[in-house]
């Protein structure tokens, strides 16, 4: 698929061109191919899903007013770079920091920014839980982003901690999102967060059930959180005994 399609996908989603970006999303695709077949990057090997799943899906937040100008963005678990470097590719006023726990993968990511030319984003090596105890993390951050990495209520754990009061925790989800809310709730209120209206997603030409749930960071999280890491995943804040 070459610019000119993609530029069409993006229209026919609402989405602007600007900057290159269908261009960029090209070099993108390209090397998500060729390293798709030396690692394990993404599942979806049709490129015309490639390109909804990962690209407009990711993009479909700038339809919600979410994300301010100039706004400071870390995905936690970004894995193969969704949404966190889509969304750095296509709003380059925004600082976006690219966190996971596989170097195999951020070196991938820095190689796409190196062919895209995008120089607005920053790879951290960690995990989700010993960073956001780091001073220059906790806290520092006008949204904190998360695509396919757990339930809501451990998610929540995960991304609370790198968000500055009055920012946002944007967690892309499913239909799965009805069976998570209420755990989500019980996590959030321990957290300093509260979830709002999800907000629906959906992307051109494909019957998904998707959506975006802002949680609204309210208070500092107490220091006890994030807990040590796997602790979140092994015991959610949700349960009701947790």
């Amino acid at each position: 698929m070459d610019s000119g399609m993609i530029a069409e996908k993006l229209r026919q989603n609402g989405l602007q061109s600007v900057g290159g970006l269908p261009e960029k999303l090209e070099v993108y695709l390209r090397m998500l191919q060729e390293w798709n077949s030396r690692m394990d990057l993404t599942a979806v090997l049709d490129e015309d899903e490639m390109v909804d799943r990962h690209f407009v899906d990711s993009l479909a937040v700038l339809r919600t007013g979410l994300v301010l100008p100039g706004a400071s963005v870390i995905d936690v678990g970004t894995g193969a770079g969704f949404p966190g470097l889509v969304l750095a590719m296509a709003r380059p006023d925004l600082s976006v920091a690219l966190l996971d726990a596989q170097q195999k993968r951020l070196g991938f990511l820095e190689a796409v920014c190196e062919a895209a030319g995008v120089a607005n984003a920053v790879l951290i090596h960690a995990r989700a839980e010993d960073a956001a105890r780091e001073k220059q993390h906790r806290e520092q951050y006008d949204l904190a982003v998360a695509r396919a990495v757990a339930p809501l209520d451990v998610l929540c754990e995960y991304l609370l901690p790198y968000v500055r009061v009055g920012g946002y925790a944007l967690c892309w989800k499913g239909p799965s999102l009805r069976n998570e809310i209420e755990a989500g709730r019980r996590a959030c209120a321990v957290l300093g967060g509260r979830p709002e209206a999800p907000v629906p997603c959906p992307v051109h030409g494909r019957d998904w059930d998707h959506r975006i749930l802002p949680v609204r960071k309210l208070t500092k999280t107490a220091s006890a959180y994030p807990r040590k890491a796997g602790t979140p995943k092994a015991k959610p804040l949700g349960e009701r005994n947790g």
